[in-house]
């Protein structure tokens, strides 16, 4: 049963500037209500009539029939008259999609304008040669075999239940129009070294530029560059604790102007004093005391309903003593990483998994008996398809540029459970070629492929006592808990119920929470437990092991009382090293 939350959607929803790492003043929102309809193989029309962006059609804020489902071979089509006025013909007119599932093709006034493959990742189409000053329109059709061909579908699955959830197609995330000159700032990338209180400034496309840094409203920086510049300062390293940014404005000699922030913090790992493998934040041992986030709402699946339902999460994850979250099997909007770096929450960002079919004894039921196997080993791990590969790669370093200027992000993880795992120590090498300021956790869960091959141990534990392996790396709780807790009026399902240990009062959940946490598992802080992830948030369908229901009406966890737990772990975390 669809669950409508507690957030109003307006007419225009998610109309906030989509990406506050780099803004211009010169956009124009196109969220809002679209023409619709989905075309079968046969070229027979159905579901004729508006769409309400960026909501995907099987969702309930949609608007569309709540029987809506896109089956293999058929296709969507949106379109939308668009207005648009001089501001926005600058010279250069940009077309943003944050994120469309999973193939479409983008038509401006009937010529075809670009083109994406890959249901999370977000891209740019250059329409500066077709679009005009007045009315313009726009249609997009979109596909999605992603769940069938092997394509990057998270836990998307035409056989939904348990663990796997209701598949969703079309635009999921905010549509833009950005208009700059000619000559522009096409991209840059940030830099942070925590050590030497510094961080680098390069732009992608080399030209003469101005920087202007701010520290809340004092003006610190001003200083021409050519191509990169390091800017050094006392900058406030940034942490959980003080998430210090730094906003900054970029100027070129067209005109061109880009706001955007940075923080200054590393991310690593050392040796503590009695030969433990420690991971680190600005160059301390830090205890990472996260939740597994899947990032699914009753009433928008992928897509939180507002802007204020995700800063409303994220606040309410912080006041119950987290400080981190992994991002689990999804990108979620710019906004929502925006968050993390102001409140300060450090996010384990999952890549999108593919592939074919998992078998359940190769991703769950060997691994649970500790067998792993080697992930060259394509049929194994599903990944025979050498296109499904080459996407998965191309999708990776999609995400890689996309977030790299986040600077809440710590570590990256791309493959989970053996979910369409493959090369995995080719793939820890991919990444630290383009980012060497993160951690990587390569093979989270199981399957792990050995020592020199990925930077972590990294467990899941739902089944058997909590423990920490002997292990030159430093060893994370990457899943854990699970526990579930039906609440009635408030569930997917009222016949069926996914969970790892299963309570029935808030007093019982609670009571178990505390003697995980602090009999379990605090006193594998001193052994080398180096960060911990619960499962998780919410509810999703009839997984109900959330902190919080699937319709986001009821926190199952009391605030206060998750926080003493968590606050236990922070002062036995300083206990050992201060």
């Amino acid at each position: 049963m669809r669950l409508k939350t507690k957030y109003e959607i307006g007419k225009i929803p998610h109309n906030e500037h989509p990406c506050p790492q780099s803004m211009r003043k010169n956009w124009m929102c196109l969220n809002g209500e679209w023409d619709f309809y989905k075309e079968n193989t046969a070229g027979e029309k159905s579901y004729e009539g508006k769409i309400l962006v960026p909501f995907s059609p099987e969702t309930l804020n949609s608007g569309v029939a709540e029987d809506f489902c896109l089956f293999s071979g058929e296709k969507i089509v949106y379109s939308r008259a668009v207005s648009v006025g001089k501001d926005l013909l600058q010279g250069c007119t940009l077309l943003h999609f944050g994120a469309v599932d999973s193939d479409c093709k983008v038509y401006l006034n009937g010529v075809k304008v670009g083109s994406h493959v890959g249901g999370f990742t977000a891209f740019t189409v250059n329409v500066s040669d077709h679009i005009k000053e007045g009315q313009n329109l726009l249609t997009v059709v979109c596909t999605d075999e992603a769940t069938r061909n092997g394509g990057a579908r998270g836990k998307q699955s035409d056989k939904r239940g348990g663990i796997w959830y209701t598949p969703q197609s079309g635009i999921w995330q905010t549509v833009w129009l950005e208009s700059m000159p000619m000559q522009h700032i096409e991209r840059f990338r940030i830099t942070p070294n925590a050590r030497e209180k510094t961080v680098k400034i390069e732009l992608v496309k080399p030209q003469q530029a101005e920087i202007t840094v701010w520290d809340e409203d004092k003006e610190i920086i001003r200083e021409n560059f050519q191509g990169e510049i390091t800017l050094a300062y006392d900058f406030e390293l940034w942490s959980p604790e003080n998430p210090k940014l730094y906003p900054f404005t970029l100027r070129n000699d067209a005109g061109d102007e880009v706001q955007s922030y940075f923080a200054v913090r590393s991310f690593s790992r050392i040796r503590d004093d009695k030969g433990i493998m420690r991971l680190t934040l600005n160059g301390k041992p830090y205890f990472f005391n996260g939740v597994l986030d899947q990032g699914y709402w009753s009433d928008g699946m992928l897509t939180y309903p507002s802007d204020q339902a995700a800063l409303d999460e994220l606040t309410m994850l912080k006041e119950m003593g987290f400080n981190t979250v992994r991002k689990h099997i999804k990108l979620e909007p710019m906004r929502w990483y925006h968050y993390c770096d102001k409140l300060g929450l450090v996010v384990w960002q999952d890549f999108v998994n593919g592939g074919g079919e998992y078998k359940f004894t190769h991703i769950a039921a060997f691994p649970f008996l500790g067998f792993h196997h080697r992930d060259d080993d394509y049929a194994y791990f599903a990944r025979e398809n050498e296109g499904g590969r080459y996407e998965f790669m191309r999708a990776s370093e999609e995400t890689l540029t996309q977030l790299y200027n986040c600077p809440c992000i710590g570590v990256w993880v791309p493959f989970n459970e053996g979910w369409g795992q493959f090369d995995s120590a080719q793939m820890n090498d991919f990444i630290c070629e383009r980012d060497r300021t993160r951690i990587i956790d390569t093979v989270s869960g199981w399957h792990d492929q050995g020592i020199g091959k990925t930077e972590l141990k990294s467990l899941h534990t739902y089944y058997t006592p909590l423990k920490v392996p002997k292990d030159v790396r430093p060893v994370v709780l990457s899943e854990f808990g699970g526990y579930s807790m039906k609440t009635e009026g408030h569930v997917f399902d009222e016949t069926k119920e996914f969970g790892y240990k299963k309570f029935k009062t808030q007093a019982d959940l609670m009571k178990a929470l505390e003697k995980l946490y602090l009999k379990k598992l605090l006193p594998l802080l001193k052994k080398g437990l180096c960060g911990c992830i619960y499962t998780q948030v919410s509810d999703v369908e009839e997984e109900i092991n959330g902190l919080v229901t699937y319709d986001r009406q009821v926190v199952k966890t009391p605030i206060a009382q998750m926080r003493a737990i968590n606050d236990c772990l922070a002062e036995e975390w300083k206990r050992i090293f201060e």
